[in-house]
């Protein structure tokens, strides 16, 4: 039976096979066609496959454009090649004279009153026998090593201001938005290396392009860690960059707390760049402000802030900072806790006290220009002479230290012969009119008076253990080609054009320095990081100076004593 189905299987072969060649035309035709057929229905199923991957590409295409247009296919900021720039680091000096004279409401501390105001009956004379202490600070000049024009030769006095609420002239938001869009998008230039000063320098930019763009971590705010690691952080070492998320409240909207001739975004000026600038310590990170955090950590404690109008502009920058620049119901005046009360006759009061009931934590202000003791040798007599006690500290701080938690202290423009002579204060010493010939010299007498007080704030700690005290470092100012009164001008607008970077590890403030070491005072050192802020003035747009007058003392607010609060912040 295997064989006979292995032999019919042959011969079924062998007749198909015989088919196959022995068919008829038809038969091939037919085999042909089907040929055709078949290679045809490939080629078409080919081209669909490729028309389907086409389509594929389309539709991903289409959607990355959807999601980001622009930066779909740009390289990453990493991968940008970014060059360095050469710098010509020359050095100029910043003298920091005597104080501007500045304004201040009669009944309330901030309000606008529109009436001429004064600064206070121990400071509204001032002659042109002014004796200069000046403090330098090492800058740069920019690439084209001219200083800012003068617009105005002739300066009157400033003893008298008019507050106005509203300029005529306010800036358009368009404005606004250009010159914020041009401060984010600037391109970082090159850091060289600096030559004869402590301060580095970038080139000027004709086009104000001088601007560096932040870096990529810190584009989203991410800039701070909690302090513990920071405790011996030099704060006062490090640059400006800019931050998209700055300032932190609105000068516009501050009015409860800020005075309006500090407030520029009630002015004339019209580029704000200078408020997107913030400061980035070197070798360490900065705590970033959060009023929560600071009402917190000064739950049931009072901030005190003692010395002249620089520190009152600190002051009022505080209170912007800690209320948003918002109205807060549950902020108190409790002025009369601490003696601020206005005398009969007077402009104003001594200081302000203000208390945030969330968490009971009291801000204040008092006014001490010379952070000494001054008392009228003859109190029935109003035109009495002023001792000028040199080895005392202020009265405020003997009757109320013991209800201060954290002390800011500062002085020094005020301490010219000007002062000395309109406000006939004779300086003092031991009691009696000084007689040593070498506290003559306002220099050598402010020395002395600043070593006394810190001297003694330090002795009290010991009776007051929970008492932090600084010592804020000098405000530097930025005339340039006279004297606030002699035609002196700050014309420059563009943030960071004499420099960003500070090296230097001492203060530009030796007084200031050399008075907190071996003290348990310590040092809020402002000087030279402010020094290369020049364009932060209010300059020519204030709404109340004289004809031709410029303030080349005074911040714009916000600005860039918000910075010095934010390294107050970072040191309790």
């Amino acid at each position: 039976m295997p064989g006979l189905n292995i032999q019919g299987g042959i011969c079924f072969l062998i007749y198909t096979v015989n088919e196959s060649f022995s068919g008829t035309p038809e038969k091939h035709m037919t085999l042909h066609r089907y040929r055709m057929k078949r290679g045809a229905l490939k080629r078409s199923a080919r081209h669909i496959s490729v028309v389907l991957v086409v389509l594929v590409c389309a539709t991903v295409g289409i959607w990355t454009w959807d999601s980001n247009p622009t930066m779909a296919f740009l390289p990453r900021e990493s991968q940008i090649l970014k060059l360095e720039t050469e710098e010509n680091a020359e050095k100029i000096t910043t003298a920091q004279n005597t104080e501007t004279k500045d304004s201040y409401t009669s009944a309330t501390p901030f309000l606008n009153k529109g009436n001429q105001t004064k600064e206070d009956h121990t400071d509204n004379k001032d002659t042109e026998q002014e004796q200069k202490q000046v403090e330098e600070v090492s800058v740069s000049e920019t690439s084209q090593g001219k200083p800012p024009t003068i617009e105005e030769k002739h300066l009157e006095r400033v003893e008298h201001e008019v507050i106005v609420s509203e300029p005529k002239h306010q800036t358009t938001p368009i404005s606004e938005e250009k010159n914020l869009e041009q401060v984010e998008h600037e391109v970082a230039a090159g850091e060289a290396e600096p030559k004869t000063t402590h301060i580095e320098k970038t080139t000027s930019d004709p086009d104000n392009k001088t601007l560096a763009a932040d870096e990529a971590k810190k584009d989203n705010g991410t800039t701070s860690t909690a302090p513990i690691a920071n405790q011996g952080c030099n704060y006062a070492k490090g640059k400006w960059v800019v931050d998209k998320h700055r300032p932190l409240y609105s000068g516009r909207r501050c009015k409860p707390w800020l005075a309006s001739m500090w407030a520029c975004r009630l002015m004339q000026r019209k580029d704000f760049a200078f408020e997107r600038l913030r400061w980035q310590p070197k070798d360490c990170s900065m705590e970033n402000f959060e009023a929560s955090k600071f009402l917190k950590r000064m739950q049931n404690k009072t901030l005190a802030f003692v010395g002249d109008s620089l520190g009152r502009q600190q002051f009022q920058s505080m209170m912007c900072m800690i209320t948003g620049g918002k109205q807060r119901l549950n902020v108190h005046d409790v002025g009369p806790e601490f003696g601020f009360i206005t005398p009969r006759g007077g402009a104003r009061p001594g200081g302000w006290a203000y208390r945030f009931q969330e968490t009971n934590t009291t801000v204040l202000y008092h006014w001490s220009s010379t952070l000494c003791d001054i008392q009228p040798i003859k109190i029935s007599n109003p035109l009495t002479e002023h001792a000028m006690h040199l080895d005392r500290p202020p009265a405020f701080l003997r009757n109320y230290l013991h209800k201060i938690d954290v002390l800011v202290m500062n002085t020094g423009h005020h301490w010219n012969r000007g002062k000395l002579n309109g406000n006939r204060w004779v300086m003092h010493v031991n009691g009696v009119p000084n007689a040593n010939r070498k506290l003559a010299a306002l220099g050598d007498a402010k020395n002395f008076t600043i070593h006394s007080t810190v001297s003694w704030v330090s002795s009290q700690l010991t009776n007051h253990p929970g008492l932090k005290a600084f010592y804020r470092s000098l405000s530097p100012r930025h005339f340039v080609g006279g004297e606030w009164n002699t035609g002196g001008s700050c014309n420059n607008t563009t943030p960071m054009s004499i420099g960003k970077e500070v090296l230097q590890e001492e203060s530009s403030d030796y007084s200031a320095g050399h008075a907190v070491k071996g003290t348990g005072v310590k040092l809020l050192d402002v000087t030279a990081l402010s020094g290369v802020r020049d364009e932060g003035h209010i300059s020519r747009f204030s709404v109340s100076a004289s004809r031709g007058g410029q303030d080349c003392l005074h911040w714009c607010l916000p600005g860039v004593p918000d910075t010095w609060n934010e390294i107050l912040f970072a040191m309790i």
